[in-house]
């Protein structure tokens, strides 16, 4: 059954005017035929009016063939085609637009009997694209590529081509999406035939989380066509790993890092001794078996050392299994050669006690430059990673030193040994911290003293310093003369004092910290410096202290990566992608402070060059939804195009059967004008056959 026929070129239909020529002529050579009186055979007058009668027939007959045959031309040539019917031979020549949407998310690396879901889909694609013919137009859409912008082209070559070196996307897909694109672009066309396949695996996530405002009715309306292919076929078994964390904040050659990895079991079976394994630089560094319970996930702690320093590339991996995309995950941590230390001291009272300790870890660790005051001004902040202040006079830079911090690097205040008040308050207010009240005690009298009160253990300098049973035992220092300093809820206090005074105060401010001691490093304000804390506190603060937060070791692919351009120092960057591809950027330091980069698309480590140098390492992660593999069945689709306001008509193609007939069946644009002209052709045969007869009839008539 067909719902209505069209023409496709309804402006020919004028012509039909035409039918009227025959009709005219016949009634212009109409023509009485001649009396003829027979004497003698009088029985020949019956047997001439039933010739004249056989002939009027066969003119009349004329005249319907005749008008019958300018009609069909007419039809012919307006090229009539037929709505939902498909004939054999018929379907060809109606101009078709193809939007082809593929799914390339990682859940279609599946493997069925057919190949995978995603092979499967561009094999389909394919059969569509080569059976297009001339004046036909098709565009690729992917559902994962966040950057695309298809355009429809004949060149269907190119297309296949690009079928063919597309590769899974670790980007999250997004369906509503794509398909408002492919709307938009079969509603350029003209052509008859407006059609858009959608080939996926109706994993539920494609689906929109929140509820859908969009109105494409216009777009998707009474003329376009749906084709949706579902993939899909098996049930799936997957674990993934889901969640690479980093326990340490603290990172240090051949010392241990903890990693907590968890571990998702997306499948309907238990998981029993499990293997994880955790690379370090792609060198195994450490495995641990794990059990995980269908649907539940568990968290893995497993450490490890590293041997190296610098940017550190961490890989947490399982076996395998139906999805092999989301066995790993990624994390980067950076472990500090010579950390690049700064001591502005105006005398070296205030610096002397501070230099000693930061010389007991050599200076293969900590490489630091003592500066006064006065030459701050002409100093390169950035080349440094942690900054102690033990002086005063900063007043007129203070502002470079705020900035210093903001940008991500660190700062230590210690009042210096004659420390002035007034102007430690004005430092104190220009680096949003509170200011202090006063002094107490007296400088060099150690007949009032006070002592630690409270400590934060938990803080990460206190990691690996003491033996877990002598943390409460720490001995004291006798402070004697201090600054009253409180954190006012500004920050956290890692040491108070008997008196409520806080000692060590830590704070946050862009992306940088501050530690604030309310204590000169001199034995005139108390002997803090002579206690065998000193030292390694010291030197653990300037490790954590030169720890960068990485926000964007959690980016998820696809996502865009913020390139900070404090430390770069030349007009070009490189980024090398986890496929070691290259993309070059120019920039301009001058107006630029940071770089976006947006081709995130597969899940690795993109490494961030100036010049040779590695300046930073980003960790990049698949979408976990992408695990889980819960499929959506033909009404859940049905109610989303029903949101949409879809007006077209869908149609449920079963990758089981022929795709090319069920798509040959439901096409739009049958065209008729070869049968029309066929028939056409076969009447003008039978016309010119009748107009020879009726002329011998009417000559024995005459004669």
């Amino acid at each position: 059954m067909f719902e209505y026929m069209t023409f496709l070129n309804p402006a020919v239909l004028i012509g039909l005017l035409a039918a009227a020529i025959p009709v005219i002529i016949h009634l212009l050579n109409l023509r009485k035929l001649k009396k003829i009186e027979f004497s003698t055979l009088a029985f020949l007058k019956e047997l001439q009016k039933n010739k004249i009668r056989k002939i009027k027939i066969k003119q009349w007959l004329l005249l319907v063939l005749r008008v019958l045959i300018v009609l069909l031309i007419v039809f012919a040539f307006a090229r009539p085609a037929l709505r939902g019917l498909s004939i054999a031979g018929t379907t060809s020549a109606a101009k078709t637009t193809a939007v082809l949407i593929i799914d390339d998310s990682f859940s279609m690396s599946v493997l069925s009997q057919r190949g995978s879901y995603f092979n499967q889909a561009k094999d389909f694609a394919k059969q569509i694209i080569e059976q297009l013919k001339e004046g036909d137009e098709a565009a690729l859409i992917f559902m994962s590529d966040e950057n695309q912008q298809p355009k429809l082209t004949n060149n269907f070559n190119s297309l296949i081509e690009e079928l063919n070196q597309k590769e899974i996307s670790f980007t999250k897909p997004d369906l509503n999406k794509v398909i408002t694109l492919a709307a938009q672009l079969v509603n350029r066309s003209n052509n008859f035939n407006r059609e858009i396949y959608l080939f996926t695996d109706f994993q539920k996530n494609i689906f929109p989380s929140e509820e859908i405002k969009s109105d494409l009715s216009e777009l998707l309306n009474e003329n376009i066509k749906l084709y949706s292919f579902s993939l899909s076929d098996k049930t799936v078994f997957n674990l993934g790993v889901d969640e690479l964390k980093v326990n340490n904040q603290i990172f240090e050659k051949d010392k241990p890092i903890t990693f907590l990895v968890s571990v998702s079991n997306y499948s309907q079976q238990n998981v029993q001794n499990g293997v994880l394994s955790l690379f370090l630089n792609g060198k195994r560094a450490a495995q641990k078996s794990f059990d995980a319970d269908a649907g539940k996930s568990v968290v893995v702690d497993v450490d490890a050392l590293s041997d190296a320093t610098g940017f550190i590339d961490v890989a947490a991996e399982i076996e395998t299994d139906d999805i092999e995309q989301d066995n790993r995950r990624f994390n980067s941590v950076f472990i500090p050669d010579k950390i690049p230390t700064l001591i502005i001291s105006d005398e070296s009272a205030s610096s002397r006690f501070l230099k000693l300790a930061l010389q007991t870890v050599g200076n293969d660790k900590i490489k630091f430059d003592e500066k006064n005051s006065n030459q701050l001004a002409a100093l390169q902040l950035k080349n440094y990673d942690v900054i102690f202040l033990c002086s005063d006079n900063v007043f007129q830079n203070i502002e470079k030193l705020n900035q210093f911090v903001k940008d991500g690097g660190s700062l230590v205040v210690i009042p210096s040994v004659n420390a002035d008040l007034n102007k430690l308050n004005s430092n104190l207010q220009k680096l949003n911290l509170p200011l202090a009240s006063g002094y107490a005690g007296k400088m060099n009298d150690k007949s009032l003293s006070v002592q630690f009160d409270k400590i934060e253990f938990n803080h990460p300098i206190f990691l690996n310093l003491f033996r877990k049973d002598d943390k409460k035992n720490i001995e004291s220092p006798l402070i004697n003369y201090f600054i009253k300093y409180s954190t006012q809820g500004k920050g956290s206090s890692i040491i108070t004092l008997t008196e409520g005074s806080s000692f060590l105060s830590e704070y946050k401010l862009g992306k940088g910290k501050i530690f604030f001691f309310n204590t000169a490093f001199d034995a005139g304000w108390s002997n803090f410096a002579l206690k065998t804390i000193f030292a390694p506190l010291v030197v653990k603060m300037v490790f954590y202290l030169s720890q960068k937060e990485n926000l964007q070791n959690n980016l998820i692919a696809g996502e865009t990566i913020s390139i900070d351009l404090n430390k770069i120092n030349s007009a070009q960057i490189k980024v090398v992608r986890p496929d070691s591809s290259a993309d070059f950027i120019n920039i301009d330091l001058v107006n630029q402070k940071f770089v976006e980069y947006t081709n995130t698309d597969l899940a690795g480590f993109y490494k961030i060059f100036s010049g040779n140098e590695l300046i930073d390492n980003i960790a990049v992660n698949n979408e976990k939804s992408e695990s889980n593999p819960v499929y959506a069945d033909e009404k859940d689709f049905e109610k989303y195009l029903e949101q949409l306001n879809f007006k077209g008509n869908l149609i449920v193609v079963d990758k089981n059967k022929n795709p090319l007939e069920t798509i040959n069946q439901a096409r739009f644009g049958s065209e008729l004008w070869r049968a029309f002209l066929l028939i056409a052709i076969i009447l003008a045969v039978i016309e010119m056959t009748i107009a020879r007869n009726v002329k011998k009839d009417l000559e024995g008539i005459n004669n």
